[in-house]
């Protein structure tokens, strides 16, 4: 497949990897130090399941000198969607999918208005990853995950032929007949994961281990389930505690994105996640005081530091 990361952080420069690495023509999009370390050292991707070291792969801060591919994979940080969707333009054709494993449930939204309803293909990551170094990403733990599908719900050429890649390339992936719900399976967690982690700036190990931090943790993805029914997705009433259990079985060291750029005095998602939730609860009725407490915390480091 001819395929475009558009975003090459943690989610893209793994995934992306272990695509090209099983022989798929994959253009890496990047941009800053991380861009001139690839172009100089290659990508590598340090992982229990195996290193990567590609040494000179196709890399580019021009989406347009790409040309027509297959699939985008498009992962770059939530406030940079809108202008990272119109720069990818040129290169989406009438068949190209583009599958975003951004955080979120806002994100396909904004790529429809901009790239239209056919090409967008609804997609979830579960990894922990991460750019270690200019070049580098680092794999947290075993997971690796991909779940995607057509909004219609019906299997595509396009799904199925990236399912086969995935396979090939040895990346855990299945196609969702309901990509709306599995959207909001993956929020409840993230929410969790990422409110919790950031807020108490410790790893999943600490937090599930602590009696109250414990609770926290099940509060949160609690009204995350609330606001999701209310939004009419068929999510279990027991969801959050599937979750919980979930997290249970993740490596202590694991960590979300957003605590990690909080460590590193970056911009947060808050806005999308917890702050998202917040904002839905308040139009639906529904209570969502742990989320809106923790959006409220998170505010003052929102727009990371400034030196």
């Amino acid at each position: 497949m001819r395929i475009a990361v558009m975003g090459t952080g943690g989610i893209g420069g793994y995934f992306g990897g272990r695509l090209a690495q099983a022989g798929n023509d994959v253009t890496f999009i990047a941009r800053g130090a991380h861009l001139a370390a690839m172009k100089q050292d290659g990508l590598k991707v340090e992982s229990v399941l195996g290193d990567i070291h590609l040494k000179q792969p196709s890399v580019t801060d021009d989406p347009a000198t790409i040309g027509p591919v297959d699939l985008v994979l498009f992962g770059v940080k939530l406030w940079d969607t809108e202008s990272a969707a119109r720069a990818i333009a040129p290169i989406v054709g009438p068949d190209t999918a583009v599958i975003s494993f951004q955080n979120g449930v806002q994100k396909d939204d904004v790529l429809r208005a901009v790239l239209g309803e056919r090409a967008v293909v609804g997609g979830v990551a579960y990894i922990s990853a991460m750019i270690a170094a200019p070049g580098v990403i680092k794999h947290a733990g075993a997971l690796q995950r991909l779940v995607f599908g057509e909004y219609d719900g019906k299997p595509s050429a396009r799904t199925t032929a990236f399912l086969e890649a995935c396979k090939a390339a040895g990346i855990n992936a299945e196609i969702s007949g309901d990509i709306r719900r599995a959207l909001w399976e993956k929020f409840v967690f993230l929410v969790g994961l990422s409110g919790t982690t950031a807020s108490t700036r410790h790893t999943i190990g600490p937090v599930r281990s602590n009696p109250q931090t414990r609770a926290l943790l099940l509060d949160v993805m609690r009204e995350v389930v609330a606001v999701g029914l209310a939004e009419g997705i068929a999510l279990a009433p027991g969801f959050a505690d599937d979750r919980l259990a979930f997290c249970d079985t993740l490596p202590v060291e694991m960590t979300s994105s957003m605590h990690n750029d909080r460590e590193r005095g970056n911009r947060l998602e808050v806005q999308w996640l917890s702050g998202d939730v917040a904002a839905r609860g308040k139009r639906l009725g529904v209570p969502t005081p742990v989320n809106r407490a923790i959006h409220d915390i998170l505010t003052l480091d929102a727009e990371g530091r400034s030196t």
